[in-house]
């Protein structure tokens, strides 16, 4: 018997913004963004049949932008803090045992702990003007890179094409800039949908 889209559950974990999850949401799937801090993924346990898991735990001690601070982040427990939601993520992956599943994360360190990526992509590859290297590991199809563009070009080196794209100011390490870096791009996110309906 064929699901109509209003019965697949689609998670969003650590989903913010739900912009990933939103081509899922506006094609009429049953999207349930699992947030930090409303929604602990921590404390998650659903209760029902998962269709697909969309999974973007915190970047923030990962990053190979932060590379210089990795050991402070070791020894002050940061890294053990998000680990153990990178885990969470994991067990509702396997609890739940999906049709698809996919858990993002840019260039960093985390392959460290949950092996080599299947797939990368730049938001340029579909469409979004800017580039920030991001990891992919899962069980998903593979959307296809038929969009690319050139990411917009950069003023200096105190900006990324990111900052350019979305006019953020420079400004290092504001709550802001990291909400706004951390929204998945939309042209990705519309591909992704499509490759996994």
């Amino acid at each position: 018997m064929a699901l109509f889209n209003r019965d697949k559950i689609i998670l969003d974990l650590c989903g913010g913004t739900g912009a990933w999850s939103k081509p899922y949401k506006d094609a009429g799937y049953d999207v349930r963004v699992i947030t930090l801090p409303e929604n602990d993924v921590c404390l998650y346990k659903p209760q029902f049949r998962v269709y697909g898991i969309l999974a973007a735990p915190p970047c923030t001690h990962f990053s190979g932008s932060g590379a210089l601070y990795w050991d402070e982040k070791d020894r002050d427990g940061r890294t053990l803090k998000d680990l153990n939601i990178v885990a969470h993520c994991c067990r509702i992956i396997l609890m739940t045992k999906p049709h698809f599943w996919c858990l993002e994360n840019p260039v960093g360190r985390l392959k460290r702990w949950i092996g080599e990526p299947v797939a990368k992509f730049n938001p340029c590859d579909y469409g979004d003007a800017f580039t920030k290297k991001t990891l992919l590991w899962g069980n998903f199809n593979i959307p296809f890179k038929d969009k690319k563009v050139q990411p917009v070009e950069v003023p200096s080196q105190d900006y990324s094409s990111l900052d350019v794209f979305y006019g953020i100011e420079k400004q290092y390490h504001s709550p802001e800039k990291a909400a706004i870096r951390s929204i998945t791009p939309p042209g990705f996110a519309k591909a992704f949908f499509e490759a996994n309906p």
